[in-house]
């Protein structure tokens, strides 16, 4: 058993901007977060992963970075980071960056440089290209929408951009920017942060010779082929010998369009590059044809089918990260669970057992503990999200789609159903903000909110830390093997683990629909490890599971 800090740990993401605002400026900040420490320390969480705190025009919330040695006016200063780092320290309490270094902000004095004339320096920093037949170097489309090149008078070329036309790509085939990069990283890790998520990491080496892509059905633009490039994984290994591997560091990267045998090279036991990666087949199981913008829900089956997969094959050879949500995904318990208010706080926790008993390392999104829901947005002027408005724009524009179609799907599907306001009481604003928040608040704050959920000893919270608790005590928990019974069941979701000669049983209802289901004789006498209702004690026989009932079972 390889053991790891890493494996062993919960982590808790902060979307800084919405997490605590300290100045009443409206916008969350780090002072925020750090008077709201001792709250992370006592839900029991080992690390934060921070979302972007660096100096950025804020075209895609922060994600656009004009300077990596400074902290974003509206967050505060450095010295508010380092007070942060060391509050969280004394805690106990680790720290995650999050490293975005596929692109910059074109406000970077990189890339300031680099548009200036064709023999700068820093020209080639970036991925620069002719026009055409007076058109666009080749098909590909951005992420968000339109080209992924912007034609720039200057010097009269076209640069890459695969997210927003203020996010251009880094040429990684430069080792000068390689050097740059790690130097930045080195950086931060002397000032003594305990790792990095990854943004995009799968997306920075780009196909030799940038061929046209094809155009999927419905698209109007060609696939980049960017997602695990041809020198990716040299990319990282090189990573790892200049920087990681220097530091006790945790690494996660974000990897969409990752497959699981490519996940076992990025997230390797033996080490050469990542910790882990995030992989996005589950939450793109209902995507269709225009992408992500559907209102279709995943089939438990669908579900169960892609988390199996990772889990027994990654078995081993590489580590998991469990996540159903996070600052670019919708809430999960309104995505997989159901937010009803009848069945809010039961889902809620159904689904938090479902996660956190499996093999992998659990991330908590901010309000998730809370069982915190989509909030209901009635009008595109509501929005912040530059991926959401400019898809409503987009597809309602080209007619594909009719527009109250395209509210539905961004009330379900959007990102800023994740970046309300964290709701702490039941004040004004859910005591975010004495000001006026940058985004609405969710309606239902005065009954669902941090203040009242740690007073309640039933409620979501609480439960998330007694899951939590149950972790650092159980091994079979970390590092337990799993094992998928009745994969065709689709209202159920029964899997094992086991370590040695320990079993546990976990058993999910995924509807609001009572469930019979028959236990396995070897765990006739296991006695019940936790439930999100009260138990009578009886494990063997047939059990009749209640609406989004979750049973977990440890044999003695």
């Amino acid at each position: 058993m390889d053991k790891k800090w890493w494996k062993e740990a919960v982590v808790y993401q902060i979307y800084p901007r919405s997490f605590m605002d300290s100045n009443g400026d409206g916008i969350g900040d780090l002072n925020g977060i750090t008077s709201r420490l001792d709250y992370l320390k006592d839900l029991g969480v080992d690390v934060i992963w921070l979302s972007p705190v660096y100096q950025s025009p804020n075209d895609d919330n922060g994600y656009d970075i004009s300077d990596y040695r400074a902290i974003m006016q509206e967050f505060g200063t450095m010295e508010d980071f380092d007070r942060m780092l060391s509050e969280m320290h004394k805690r106990g309490i680790k720290l995650v960056m999050d490293l975005v270094v596929n692109h910059t902000s074109d406000e970077h004095k990189w890339f300031v440089e680099s548009r200036k004339s064709k023999d700068n320096p820093y020209r080639d920093y970036y991925i620069w290209r002719d026009a055409k037949e007076g058109k666009e170097p080749n098909n590909w489309g951005s992420c968000f929408s339109g080209s992924a090149w912007k034609y720039d008078p200057q010097t009269e070329m076209y640069y890459l951009h695969l997210f927003s036309t203020k996010q251009p790509d880094l040429n990684w085939e430069n080792p000068t920017v390689r050097k740059e990069v790690f130097d930045m990283m080195n950086w931060w890790c002397e000032k003594g942060i305990d790792g990095f998520r990854m943004d995009v990491i799968s997306m920075i080496s780009k196909p030799e010779g940038l061929p046209d892509g094809k155009i999927p059905e419905g698209g109007l633009y060609g696939d980049s082929g960017c997602v695990n490039g041809p020198h990716v994984h040299e990319y990282l290994q090189e990573m790892n010998k200049e920087v990681l591997s220097k530091y006790d560091l945790m690494t996660v990267g974000e990897c969409a369009g990752v497959t699981i045998e490519e996940a076992e090279k990025y997230a390797s036991a033996d080490g050469k590059e990542l910790s882990m990666v995030f992989q996005f087949e589950l939450v793109e199981l209902a995507s269709g044809k225009y992408g992500k913008w559907t209102d279709k829900r995943v089939p438990l089956k669908d579900f169960k089918r892609v988390m199996t997969a990772w889990q027994t094959e990654l078995e081993g050879k590489a580590w998991n990260s469990l996540f159903l949500g996070n600052h670019d995904q919708p809430r999960c318990l309104s995505r997989f669970g159901d937010d009803s208010p009848e069945y809010r706080v039961v889902s809620a926790k159904m689904l938090a057992t479902c996660l956190h008993m499996m093999q992998g390392t659990p991330y908590v999104y901010q309000g998730d503990e809370l069982g915190m829901k989509n909030v209901p947005f009635h009008d595109l002027s509501e929005f912040r999200d530059i991926e959401s408005i400019n898809a409503f724009h987009e597809l309602t524009g080209a007619g594909k789609v009719a527009p109250d179609d395209m509210m539905r799907y961004l009330n379900l599907r959007g990102r800023d159903n994740a970046r309300t306001p964290m709701q702490w009481d039941d004040t004004a604003s859910a005591g975010f903000t004495t000001g006026t928040p940058w985004i609405k608040v969710g309606p239902d704050y005065e009954t669902v909110n941090a203040k009242n959920e740690m007073a309640d000893p039933d409620s979501v919270y609480n439960y998330y830390k007694k899951l939590i608790h149950l972790r650092k005590e159980k091994d079979i928990m970390v590092y337990g093997t799993y094992e998928l019974l009745d994969p065709e069941d689709e209202a159920l979701y029964v899997y094992t683990r086991t370590l040695g000669d320990q079993k546990l049983l976990v058993m999910c209802n995924f509807t609001k629909e009572e469930q019979e289901y028959t236990v396995p004789e070897t765990f006739a006498g296991a006695e019940v490890l936790i439930s999100n209702y009260p138990q009578d004690g009886a494990a063997a026989g047939t059990r009749k599971l209640r609406a989004y009932e979750a049973v977990v079972l440890q044999t003695k």
